[in-house]
């Protein structure tokens, strides 16, 4: 038998195959496909300290190889999910992990502790948000303002281990990773979007209201790759891969790079059942490889 287990910060995956956050809502809508216990992990919807509308529409812009998106964080507030959310996720035999947004530090750090009491298995602080005391700037953009968020993440963390969610729209993500790991981070996951834009020939206007939006699917599977493997080279932390996953080579190239478990997100737009699909193709290619744990795979690749 073919052990799917994997470790990732101390807390253990039944697989590897999480479901990205903002992809799958809070669980209900695919809930009523397959029972979400088959899941290794859910990765909740975007959290803000404040119930949040989202950016006006179009926020949605097909591209060729995947998605634009400008959905602007739409959420209940955290408040709202531990009431809410979070009971219906804990029917589950799976891991909740609680991502979360916010504008300054002290906002991160009231959020991690309202998540920590109410139990979820692990938090991850999304670093692609504007800093409003840094002039917008994105705290994933400087290693100095990742370091202070995922510091006060952990201070007020408790026992939950924090994972931080970098941003590819950098120079060099190894940098960020290594200020993250420095502040204590328990793990990283990468790769959020890339920033793109689509423009509307005829109109000559933007197809999002917003002018760009982050873009994901297909297209990106090697900008994740490349990270990741970067990433791996560069710090000690366990990684959740991401980007660009639809099958289970991609989830098997995103561990053979060093990711400890992999997450399924634009996918799921196009087909609900993605994820168990690409668990089951990755312990196909498991088998076929001789392997007895799927895990053998992380950091498995053999660079020229």
């Amino acid at each position: 038998m073919l052990d799917l287990s994997v470790n990732l910060a101390g807390v253990t995956l039944k697989n590897p195959i999480v479901v990205a956050s903002g992809t799958f809502g809070f669980g209900r809508e695919y809930g009523r496909f397959y029972n979400l216990s088959e899941l290794g992990g859910i990765c909740a919807k975007g959290l803000t300290l404040h119930r949040r509308e989202g950016n006006p529409a179009p926020r949605i812009a097909e591209t060729p190889m995947g998605i634009l998106n400008s959905v602007g964080l739409q959420n209940p507030g955290v408040d709202g999910f531990i009431a809410e959310e979070l009971p219906f996720l804990r029917q589950f035999d799976t891991k909740v992990i609680a991502n979360i947004s916010g504008n300054t530090p002290e906002e991160y750090g009231i959020m991690c502790e309202k998540l920590a009491d109410a139990g979820v298995d692990m938090i991850e602080v999304n670093i692609s948000c504007p800093n409003v005391k840094a002039g917008g700037l994105a705290y994933g953009t400087r290693p100095d303002l990742a370091a202070e968020v995922t510091e006060t993440a952990k201070k007020h963390a408790k026992q939950v281990p924090v994972m931080v969610k970098l941003s590819p729209n950098v120079t060099d993500i190894t940098e960020i990773a290594r200020a993250v790991e420095g502040a204590g981070a328990d793990a990283l996951s990468l790769i959020n979007t890339l920033r793109g834009m689509r423009i509307d020939v005829n109109t000559r206007r933007p197809i999002l209201k917003m002018n760009t939006g982050g873009l994901s699917g297909p297209a990106v599977l090697p900008v994740a790759v490349r990270m990741v493997w970067e990433t791996a080279q560069a710090v000690k932390l366990p990684i959740l891969g991401m980007g660009g996953v639809s099958k289970g080579a991609d989830a098997a190239q995103l561990m053979l790079a060093g990711a400890s478990a992999v997450a399924v997100g634009t996918a799921l737009f196009a087909d609900p059942f993605a994820p168990l699909k690409v668990r089951d193709g990755l312990a196909r290619l498991a088998r076929q490889q001789g392997l007895e744990a799927v895990r053998e795979l992380t950091g498995g690749v053999k660079p020229w």
